[in-house]
């Protein structure tokens, strides 16, 4: 659901269901696609690639996990090879649903309270620029484990991606008061949560990343902020999850 006075442009998720795990290799088999929909003027919008094998999907589904059994009941099938049906989905329990939940919701809230105060700790010292680069990495990691931890707490499911940008577009598909978190209606916004999604890579191997001390206090504050907002809507989600067990 797009909302164009805030900016947010909701984006195309494209599951790939393959035959061999070998196949889910985005470098490999993946990145000429991804590519040509990137600069496709007709698309019009960002559009993420998922792939796994048949067995895994079928496993999950197996297993109940939100993620997929919404995928079979709501996706929209655009091509099926004959002979290689999905796993009829089996429901969930609901003590396991709170149970992994809880246990997922622990773990990451944990790192990222780790991560924010490694960050206050750079921030706080003189500003150099390798102090800089790891305020950056350590704000990647940040925001990654807290979509991470929303994801997980909501529907069991991660994607193998440190793309935050593509981690952010699932959550915000899922509850839309994580937009809030990230400001996107002055390129300023915009270039900041670039640079971000950069750092994963490039702060720690590139000599040419930089990112001023202004830049990683505003991504503090909208790191702090998500982290806030994933807290609290997690939360509900486990009371909602604590009520459907007893």
């Amino acid at each position: 659901m797009d909302e164009p006075d805030n900016g947010y442009l909701s984006d195309f998720d494209l599951l790939v269901i393959v035959s061999h795990p070998k196949l889910t290799d985005i470098a490999d088999y993946w990145w000429e696609a991804e590519n040509k929909i990137l600069h496709d003027p007709s698309v019009g919008r960002i559009v993420n690639i998922i792939v796994h094998d048949l067995a895994e999907v079928n496993q999950a589904l197996g297993r109940g996990e939100y993620f997929w059994t919404d995928i079979a009941r709501d996706g929209v099938m655009l091509y099926e090879l004959p002979g290689h049906p999905l796993a009829t989905p089996k429901p969930m329990t609901p003590a396991d649903a709170l149970e992994m939940a809880q246990r997922y919701f622990d773990t990451k809230q944990a790192d990222i309270e780790v991560w924010l105060d490694t960050v206050a700790h750079l921030l706080a010292q003189e500003s150099t620029l390798s102090r800089r680069k790891n305020a950056a990495f350590q704000l990647h990691q940040t925001v990654e484990a807290a979509y991470i931890c929303f994801l997980l707490v909501h529907t069991f499911y991660f994607p193998r991606s440190h793309n935050i940008k593509f981690l952010r577009s699932l959550a915000e598909d899922i509850d839309k008061r994580l937009v809030e978190a990230w400001p996107r209606e002055q390129r300023a916004e915009r270039r900041r949560f670039e640079t971000l999604k950069r750092a994963y890579v490039e702060a720690r191997y590139s000599d040419q990343y930089d990112v001023s001390r202004e830049d990683l206090e505003m991504l503090a504050i909208s790191a702090r902020r998500l982290g806030a907002v994933v807290a609290e809507v997690c939360r509900e989600r486990l009371n909602q999850l604590r009520g459907a067990a007893s």
